[in-house]
């Protein structure tokens, strides 16, 4: 599954192993993440593709909100 903006991931590595984020940009070697939590929209974290697990693809808007991208992992993880 590619990366791509919209995409839920899990942390595979560093301090926020097992996180999940939300795909809000990406580049050839990055990509840019947020939860809406601790890393807002306006504060995205940079993370190496390697480091995160692709995990289920969801449907965000042009431009999310933080509040979009927390009901979005709030719903994934109530379905698990």
């Amino acid at each position: 599954m590619e990366m791509g903006p919209g995409t839920l991931v899990r942390s595979k590595a560093g301090r926020d192993k097992g996180v999940l984020y939300a795909v809000i940009r990406s580049d050839e070697k990055y990509v840019y993440v947020a939860d809406g939590e601790r890393f807002p929209v306006c504060r995205m974290k940079k993370k190496n593709r390697k480091h995160l697990q692709p995990i289920f693809k969801v449907r965000l808007e042009a431009a999310p909100d933080d509040e979009a991208l927390r009901d979005a992992v709030r719903k994934y993880k109530e379905a698990m």
